[in-house]
């Protein structure tokens, strides 16, 4: 049976010393615990033996996993076995930290396999629009293929992130929601800084219309006029915009297609109702139709 054993820094005859010279409500008594102390028969505290223990578990708070939903433990080894099959999920509004989080990932995947695809699983409504310009230039930047797939909400700046992946692996599920609108922002101060803010928020605007043309094949000014609002679209909407390819749905994927044209009914019923006996069937007696 183990035997594990504690030595005491301090001993018997030093604490009834410093009991008898001082007042023991005048000061809080120090106790410490060497590490060499600690000794367990069957346990080696060989610094090579305990290095590779230590590495294994300081590595997982270290990993950036922990940006997404709050960083739970539970959630962050979730976050890391999506990760080893190359699946990143961002399902947060992008601020600053969950931005490094996911270009973290990418990098990742990218340094140790290029010529796999990631995927990438959006489920956000809202956004700092540095961040998202920064996962972006990532996605453009880094050899993998990025497959982007819509769940739930992609609004605001995750919709560039969608519109951002790989052509033809740009993907939303059936009831996801899809929004693209003008870059938002308050400015106050002197008249100065104003000006100067209004100024970057009319270039980021641009910025943003430039991307969005470039991704969907729409023209640069007919995109500044749909971002002027808020402009909400199903997916198929989204695939006719040119954000997405395709519609994947469980064990099938809806590829881009144009949308059927209208199909001309067969008959005028505004002229049948008017003139009907010109539709009346010429080869059957009207004694013998009912």
């Amino acid at each position: 049976m183990a035997s594990l054993s504690i030595s005491h820094p301090l001993s018997a005859n030093s604490l009834s010393s410093n009991h008898s010279r001082s007042n023991p409500l005048s000061q809080t008594p120090n106790f410490s615990l060497r590490p060499s102390s600690l000794k367990c028969s069957n346990f080696s505290s060989n610094p090579k033996t305990l290095a590779p223990y230590n590495s294994l578990h300081t590595a997982a708070s270290q990993a950036p996993v922990r940006a997404m939903r709050g960083g739970g433990v539970g959630e962050g080894d979730v976050m890391g076995l999506l990760l080893r099959e190359r699946i990143i999920f961002l399902g947060n509004d992008i601020d600053d930290f969950v931005g490094d989080a996911i270009v973290s990932m990418l990098l990742l995947l990218d340094a140790q396999d290029p010529t796999k695809d990631m995927k990438m699983f959006i489920n956000s409504s809202n956004g700092s629009l540095s961040a998202t310009m920064g996962i972006y230039d990532v996605v453009q930047l880094v050899r993998a293929d990025v497959s982007t797939i819509a769940l739930g909400c992609s609004a605001s700046t995750a919709s560039i992130i969608l519109g951002g992946g790989t052509k033809g692996k740009r993907f939303a599920m059936p009831n996801a929601r899809i929004m693209i609108h003008q870059p938002s922002g308050g400015v106050s101060g002197g008249a100065a800084y104003v000006e100067v803010q209004s100024e970057e928020l009319l270039k980021n605007k641009n910025n943003v219309a430039r991307i969005i043309s470039g991704f969907t094949g729409r023209t640069f000014e007919q995109v500044l006029k749909d971002i002027d609002r808020d402009r909400f679209m199903s997916p198929i909407e989204a695939v006719e915009y040119g954000i997405i390819d395709g519609i994947i749905d469980r064990e099938t994927i809806i590829p881009l297609q144009p949308l059927p044209e209208k199909v001309k009914p067969r008959f005028n019923y505004e002229e049948m109702e008017k003139e009907g006996e010109k539709f009346l069937l010429e080869d059957i007696p009207n004694d013998e139709i009912y």
